[in-house]
């Protein structure tokens, strides 16, 4: 269960913008506008804090599944 992981990535023209992943637990840019992107999600805590939820909504509620 640890290397369960909850990726939610963001995409403008097939090219990935923002990425949070959990097991960094913040957001990530990966272009200019990305990581302004990125430095805005992560000064709102609630946001960090539900994306960061989700591993545990999301991902381990669905392990059994597939």
């Amino acid at each position: 269960l640890k290397d369960i992981e909850f990726i939610r990535s963001y995409y403008y023209n097939k090219l990935e913008v923002t990425r949070f992943d959990s097991n960094v637990g913040k957001y990530v840019g990966y272009t200019e506008f990305g990581v302004k992107q990125a430095e805005y999600f992560n000064s709102i805590p609630s946001q960090i804090a539900s994306e960061a939820a989700q591993r545990e909504t999301y991902c381990l509620n669905n392990i059994g599944i597939d």
